[in-house]
């Protein structure tokens, strides 16, 4: 991916404090959607494997779609060091543990769609019909789960305070700056090491 720099001239002329809580609502809503699992995920495509201890919310993978003891743990990775009231972890945990229930619907009805997409393609006679009829009624699964993550998101950034959702911002950019790293890190041995 490709950045920009921008000029200091450009970023003096916008107030500190506007551009802090736009920087921290763009993160919240990236890293909360990184957290709650793309829409194929969700929708049960792609991979299951292990999400790794910073749970779903941080960026790590299924997100809403983890039993109600593993939502709980992500709420409360996230809310870690934001100084978050007993009230906002509450209403917090009730809009995860809510999405998460709704979501397991929708990931349920996913995995069904995809085991028919697969029996479609193992049939003797390859039915483009119905493949196609498939894969609408999976995008609009897809396309469902999402919106009903994003509401959750919304939901939960509306409980905290601009300060709050800086500092989970702040927190997120560094955890992408690692895994950044890492991965460049990976990539150097991997050229060192040369084709196998």
């Amino acid at each position: 991916m490709m950045t920009h720099p921008v000029s200091s001239a450009v970023l003096a002329t916008r107030p500190s404090r506007a551009r802090a809580i736009k920087g921290a609502l763009f993160g919240l809503v990236l890293g909360l959607a990184a957290a709650a699992g793309a829409p194929a995920v969700a929708a049960g495509y792609g991979h299951h494997g292990h999400h790794g201890h910073h749970g779903a919310m941080m960026g790590g993978g299924g997100g809403f779609m983890a039993d109600p003891q593993h939502v709980e743990r992500m709420v409360e990775h996230m809310l870690r060091d934001l100084n978050a009231s007993d009230q906002q972890r509450s209403q917090i945990r009730q809009i995860a543990l809510a999405a998460a229930t709704e979501l397991k619907a929708g990931r349920e009805a996913g995995r069904k769609l995809h085991e028919q997409m697969r029996s479609l393609f193992t049939q003797p006679n390859i039915d483009a019909a119905a493949i196609e009829a498939l894969r609408q009624q999976s995008v609009a699964q897809m396309d469902a789960n999402s919106r009903r993550m994003t509401q959750a998101m919304v939901d939960i950034a509306r409980v905290l305070t601009p300060e709050q959702r800086a500092r989970l911002a702040e927190r997120m950019a560094e955890r992408q700056r690692r895994v950044e790293q890492r991965m460049q890190e990976r990539q150097q041995r991997m050229q060192e090491q040369g084709p196998r």
